[in-house]
């Protein structure tokens, strides 16, 4: 099986954290619609986050923040947001990266999105950038082997109009999935 040097995986977390920052776009903008209400978990020792050392004591590596009636100074960026929430009748600024998230979940709609650690895959992303940066890329590039040229329609004759089999351990992901039945 070959290496996915493009990172399909990291893409997909990277689009689906846009999700989060448009919701909370939209909110920070008009408020929170009707009966949705969110629940954001997030890595409080993730770099860039910014919660006071009571809460992070209280809370040392992982937190669950709502966002329903009682918040505000809701500002959300390209990179992160911040917010102001009451913890114990005290009220704290609590300072979030996107890449700081570890789940996302709206219970009017059930609704959910679960992230995996970003530190980790952040590494291996910098591992592979490194290993590649010498490696020939782009339309100037040669491949290793010529691959013969077919069409649309030679491709639906040898596959029966099927679509493709993944190979061992791929996976094909439906949008589906995500809209609404």
């Amino acid at each position: 099986m070959s290496t996915d040097l493009i990172r399909y995986d990291l893409l997909a977390q990277e689009a689906l954290r846009g999700v989060v920052r448009r919701v909370l776009q939209d909110v920070a903008r008009t408020g929170v619609p009707g009966e949705h209400h969110f629940y954001i978990s997030f890595n409080t020792e993730f770099p860039g986050v910014r919660i006071s050392p009571r809460l992070r004591e209280k809370y040392p590596e992982e937190m669950t923040i709502i966002l329903q009636h009682q918040f505000w100074d809701l500002i959300v960026s390209d990179h992160g947001f911040e917010v102001g929430l009451s913890f114990s009748n005290i009220p704290e600024k609590l300072v979030i990266p996107y890449d700081a998230i570890t789940g996302f979940f709206d219970p009017s709609v059930k609704f959910g999105l679960k992230f995996e650690p970003l530190s980790q895959n952040a590494e291996e992303k910098t591992e592979r950038l490194v290993a590649t940066r010498d490696q020939p890329r782009g339309a100037g590039s040669e491949p290793e082997e010529e691959l013969p040229i077919r069409s649309t329609a030679e491709i639906a004759a040898e596959d029966d109009g099927k679509p493709p089999v993944p190979e061992e351990g791929a996976q094909i992901v439906s949008l589906d999935k995500f809209r609404k039945k």
